[in-house]
């Protein structure tokens, strides 16, 4: 993670007008992991899609609920994820206006096999927490169009952060949720995260000329190509960092992430061990690396 810019400071629980037909509503759920809160998208001028209705806040749905004006109603309502300060509020929401919920799945759906055999084994937690009640009225697919009177958005599978995470393409502009950022790099956790899939989704979204990012958290990213960019990077030096500190003999996760992020409070020691793993993994799954005894997050690895 690294040190949030200080520039963003939306009004909470206010719609902020981004375009003629886009609007952002922060949610009251500041933390480590969610910024200033999460970020409840509005597109459209008559139909409306919301995109992200966030946690469970009754101060968040009923702010949701205001922003829409006369002649305007809510019709479809997308998740594009499901920890649980994104996907919460759909059902109070759906309920509320009748709009039906759209997603790529439940709390597994595109979940790669080997993060499906670690969860089998026991692996769980150590992310920001799956909203595993979650069920869409709809599934959506990659390459599918939701559509309203006056817009389309793409959908974009993007795994990585989590197996059933989907990015949003409007023309040029990209809701990229919790896979690209500005204040932070994403987390990637297993087993809901997948670093393999996740710089897959990366190279996907760097195939395309973007204009602008719009992401769960934090403010409009206006290079999007530079971004990427830095996030592929990010996770390249991580990799070589990781192969570094393996030249001295076999490591956990843990006295990895120990050696490596040397300027990460304590706090957040165990999202960096996650995201250590969540390498290993990939490296692995590349013959890079090889675990003694059976692939797991307390495993000692060692380099090939």
């Amino acid at each position: 993670m690294q040190t949030p810019p200080d520039d963003f400071d939306p009004p909470i629980g206010q719609p902020v007008t981004l375009s003629d037909s886009l609007r952002r509503i922060v949610a009251p759920n500041p933390s480590p992991m969610t910024y200033r809160g999460t970020n409840t998208y509005l597109v459209g001028t008559r139909d409306l899609a919301v995109i992200d209705p966030g946690p469970d806040m009754p101060a968040h749905l009923q702010a949701i609920l205001d922003a829409v004006g006369p002649g305007q109603e809510i019709t479809r309502i997308i998740v594009t994820h499901t920890h649980i300060d994104h996907s919460p509020l759909a059902r109070p929401l759906a309920r509320a206006t009748g709009a039906p919920v759209l997603a790529f799945g439940d709390a597994t759906a595109g979940r790669s096999a080997v993060m499906a055999q670690l969860a089998q084994g026991g692996l769980a937690g150590g992310g920001e927490g799956v909203d595993t009640d979650f069920a869409p009225d709809r599934t959506v697919a990659d390459g599918e169009f939701i559509s309203g009177s006056d817009w389309a958005l793409e959908v974009i599978h993007t795994p990585g952060h989590i197996g059933n995470h989907i990015a949003l393409a409007w023309g040029e502009i990209c809701f990229t949720a919790d896979h690209v950022m500005g204040w932070a790099s994403s987390l990637v956790s297993p087993p809901d995260g997948d670093l393999t899939d996740f710089m897959a989704s990366c190279a996907r979204l760097q195939a395309r000329n973007w204009s602008v990012f719009h992401p769960g958290h934090g403010a409009p990213i206006d290079d999007p190509a530079g971004r990427l960019d830095w996030l592929v990077g990010h996770r390249r030096a991580r990799e070589a960092a990781i192969l570094q500190a393996l030249e001295a003999g076999p490591q956990t996760a843990r006295t990895l992430a120990e050696t490596i992020y040397t300027e990460t409070p304590p706090a957040l020691l165990p999202a960096a061990e996650r995201n250590v793993f969540a390498h290993l993994v990939d490296l692995h799954g590349k013959k890079s690396v090889s675990a003694q005894g059976q692939l797991s997050a307390l495993a000692r690895f060692e380099r090939v």
